[in-house]
């Protein structure tokens, strides 16, 4: 599912209030990292630059009320890094720019930030009930 979905919901939180944005992320091919990119000048990279525990929510929802039941997620909660430019920057930027080729001209501006999220967890629940952890 993480490699089927483009995007995700990134929660932050900052002055005792949740905030969630929509996000385009790649995974590593090991699962360990998600990376995004994001204006430096916005709410979302103020709160990440102030705390840096975060959770991403993908998921697969259906379109039809009756296959309410098929409707799964997966959360993957971790520690959020600013990656600055360099060789981790590069590498990083690269497997983000394979998935959302749309997104090259804006990971390489500077006026915005890359993101890796260090996972320590990923809860895929399905059928509203069915839990799974995994820690990579």
């Amino acid at each position: 599912m993480i490699d089927g979905q483009p995007f995700a919901v990134l929660c932050t939180q900052g002055g005792g209030q949740p905030y969630g944005s929509v996000v385009a992320y790649a995974a590593s091919p090991d699962c360990k990292s998600v990376v995004f990119a994001t204006p430096r000048d916005t709410r979302k990279y103020r709160l990440l630059r102030g705390c840096d525990r975060v959770a991403l929510v993908i998921d697969r929802r259906p379109l039809s009320p009756d296959q309410i039941m098929d409707a799964e997620a997966v959360t993957a909660t971790g520690q959020a890094v600013h990656v600055p430019a360099g060789e981790a920057f590069d590498r990083l930027a690269a497997l983000l720019t394979s998935r959302h080729r749309q997104l090259a001209d804006f990971v390489a501006d500077p006026s915005n930030a890359l993101f890796r999220v260090d996972v320590e967890e990923y809860v895929y629940v399905t059928r509203f009930q069915e839990v799974h952890r995994w820690r990579p």
